[in-house]
């Protein structure tokens, strides 16, 4: 029989597979995705391990055909994917044929350290006795992520020829980087016939028994056993459990909201990295699987007022990644903060840089932010000390690019071919535009990054006066009122009453309607007459269309709301936007996007996706889901946390311990939440809110007199 394995044989001609129809393992540097049965099919789905996709297809067959999906779900810990099946017709066995819906087919499967663990149990409901045909087909590309992507390679490295050896097959690849890549999949019985691409097994199934085959996929060969699956489940389930469990956790009255909690939660988990220098959050699966900088720095400001320990762990790793050299290619320069890391061939090779890339203009103010709120929320002066010269190093990068800004401002510019064109978080190449719709010429300075650079400069100022530099922090302080002034004065609209997105190399003003500028009051910048103005556009029927804040108001010149940036709806987004209309006083938009974002939250299995489309809402029917959206994703998970801190009005100043809870409000339909295991310089409690009547009321449950709630109505 001719063993070569046709990707098209089964699959078809699949191009990018949608996201939203598939189901994700992580586990340390690997991650998993597969369709509802279970499968790999050679889309975007397959096992894969440091940006290489180390199995491409992976194919359960029941006498010949793919069994008939009954359900497909992942586990609400985030560590098991089981998929619930049953059987096509088998072909006559004895001159008997056995009909369909007759075996129960479940595959379970989990990853831990680095490889696939596969439960396949077949149960036989029939009457009699049945040999059952079971048949896996496996392929390995060894693709890098870019490769799955879409991008085209001139050459790859060789694929090894599969070597059979006994009861598993080696899959290997010798990478242009002279790397080897390896699949081995082993099984716990041996095939009655072993092939390169496929395992045969011919199982006897008794009346109303059970048949159980174990296999796991690795770089290396163990054989599989049901000890070794029940030890991985249950190290895997603890580990997840630790996770889960670092900071505070909220919990409400309603059954459904707190689903949604708890699955913010766990994706959060599910997508941290316990890494030397402490936890960091992948940014999202399929796609970004990996350290971003922005993603990384806006999920720990997210879950701060929970977990400081996240954002202690993202600005550890970040400072040991800062720059230290000039690149255009990978757009560093000393003092710079990362953008992304990527472990694949392609970018040990250099064809894409982003082995190590730096083009990313906000990444360095947003650390600097990051670390004066977790300065402010721990009191941890020792960790401040630690960082201060990478925090240095930072302001001298963003000195050096605003002293060649003819207004000050934090810019940006690609550095090469290859690059990112625009910088900020709307980083596809037509984010950025004029009113007519033009793409501008660079430097580009986007509104929310001066924004940004901003609370930077306050936050610099306010570390260094507690070190005792006096000089430095008035210093910074002065520069901030110098940028806030000069924002003003050049962004600002007055026919939109608005702030622009941006201004161009030629200093034209891209009069945009954009939700940028929702991160700008996130920063406290704007005066409060031209917030009010802001906040009331976002609540406006041009932006908020029912589902949250979309990126671009309706009407702009490229709006569209099938877009990735350009009209779409981002739940991070839209968390920030909240966050900033909470700095100014506004509760009611607030509850009222908490309930938005919470709906949509519930069109989507509690699992907010990265990104969905920006249609108006329609009564009875969903938001319109982005076909290729990362789910999880790191910061539409902890967008749960900073909504929910908006809504109840609370932030902490570890130093003098106080939680202050300014004007709370709690989520439509919601009468009581807990915030539990809240700890304040020391001091673990519970922190609660109950609607009594017409207002909301606030308690607390253990912790010392040491610790103060303030509450002002």
């Amino acid at each position: 029989m001719d063993d070569a394995f046709a990707p098209n044989e089964i699959t078809g001609d699949l191009g990018i597979a949608e996201t939203r129809s598939m189901f994700a393992l992580k586990a340390a540097h690997s991650f998993a995705v597969c369709d509802a049965h279970g499968d790999m099919l050679g889309g975007a789905e397959g096992m894969f391990r440091n940006d290489t996709r180390v199995l491409s297809h992976w194919i359960l067959e029941v006498g010949g055909a793919r069994p008939s999906l009954l359900s497909g779900a992942i586990s609400h810990d985030n560590v098991l994917f089981t998929a619930e099946l049953t059987n096509e017709p088998l072909p006559p066995t004895g001159g008997v044929a056995t009909p369909a819906g007759v075996i129960h087919i479940q595959r379970i499967r989990l990853l831990w350290e680095n490889r696939l663990f596969e439960e396949i149990r077949l149960h036989n409901f029939d009457d009699r006795d049945l040999i059952v045909p079971v048949r896996l087909r496996f392929h390995a590309d060894f693709r890098d992520i870019f490769e799955v992507r879409g991008m085209q390679r001139e050459r790859r490295g060789e694929v090894q020829p599969p070597r059979l050896q006994g009861d598993h097959v080696v899959l290997g690849y010798r990478g242009l980087d002279h790397v080897d890549r390896r699949s081995t999949i082993a099984f716990s019985a041996k095939p009655s016939e072993l092939q390169t691409h496929r395992a045969q097994f011919s199982l006897p199934l008794p009346r109303m028994g059970t048949v159980t085959l174990y296999v796991e996929v690795g770089d290396d060969h163990v054989p599989p056993t049901r000890e070794r699956f029940r030890h991985a489940a249950a190290c895997a389930r603890a580990t997840m459990r630790n996770k889960r469990h670092r900071g505070a956790c909220l919990k409400s009255n309603a059954r459904m909201f707190n689903a949604w909690l708890d699955r913010s939660r766990a994706d959060i988990a599910l997508l941290v990295a316990d890494l030397p220098t402490g936890p960091y959050p992948y940014a999202g699966i399929p796609w970004f699987s990996t350290p971003f900088g922005r993603d990384g720095l806006i999920t720990a400001m997210q879950t701060l007022w929970v977990d400081p320990s996240l954002a202690r762990g993202v600005l550890g790793y970040l400072s040991s990644r800062q720059a230290t050299e000039i690149s255009a290619f990978r757009d560093s320069a000393p003092g710079k903060i990362m953008h992304e890391t990527r472990a694949g061939e392609m970018a040990a090779l250099g064809e894409v840089p982003f082995g190590l890339y730096y083009g990313g203009v906000d990444s360095t103010p947003l650390f600097i932010m990051l670390a004066g709120d977790y300065a402010k929320r721990t009191a941890d002066d020792a960790f401040i000390d630690q960082l201060w010269p990478s925090l240095l190093a930072a302001m001298s990068w963003i000195d050096a690019m605003c002293d060649n800004h003819g207004h000050g401002f934090l810019a940006y510019a690609r550095g090469a071919e290859g690059g990112l064109v625009n910088q900020g978080w709307k980083d596809s190449n037509d984010s950025v535009f004029h009113a007519d719709g033009r793409i501008p010429e660079g430097p580009i300075a986007l509104i929310e990054v001066q924004g940004y650079l901003y609370a930077a400069l306050r936050a610099m100022a306010r570390m260094a006066e507690r070190r005792g530099d006096d000089a430095h922090a008035q210093r910074w302080r002065q520069r901030a009122l110098a940028l806030r002034q000069a924002v003003e004065e050049l962004f600002w609209d007055d026919d939109l009453s608005f702030y622009g997105i941006a201004r161009d190399g030629a200093d034209e003003l891209c009069r945009v309607r954009a939700s940028n500028v929702g991160h700008l009051l996130y920063t406290g910048l704007p005066r409060e007459s031209r917030a009010r103005k802001v906040i009331r556009q976002l609540r406006s029927a041009a932006f908020d269309g029912g589902w949250g804040v979309r990126t671009l108001a309706y009407g702009q010149a490229r709006y569209n709301p099938m877009s990735y940036h350009d009209g779409s709806v981002w739940p991070h987004d839209v968390a920030m936007c909240t966050a900033g209309m909470a700095h100014y006083g506004e509760r009611h938009d607030v509850v009222r996007l908490v309930s938005e974002v919470f709906e949509a939250a519930s069109q989507f299995g509690m699992r907010l996706p990265e990104l969905f489309c920006g249609f108006p809402r329609r009564t009875g029917e969903p938001p319109v889901a982005y076909p290729v959206a990362c789910m999880p994703q790191a910061w539409a998970a902890g967008s749960m946390f900073m909504l929910m801190q908006s809504c109840l009005g609370v932030s902490i100043d570890g130093r003098r311990g106080v939680v202050h809870v300014r004007n709370p409000r709690l989520p439509e339909g919601i009468d009581r939440l807990c915030v539990n295991g809240l700890e304040v310089a020391g001091q673990r409690f519970r922190l609660g809110f109950e609607r009594i009547g017409g207002r909301i009321a606030t308690f607390r449950d253990g912790g010392s007199n040491d610790i103060r709630i303030q509450v002002d109505l």
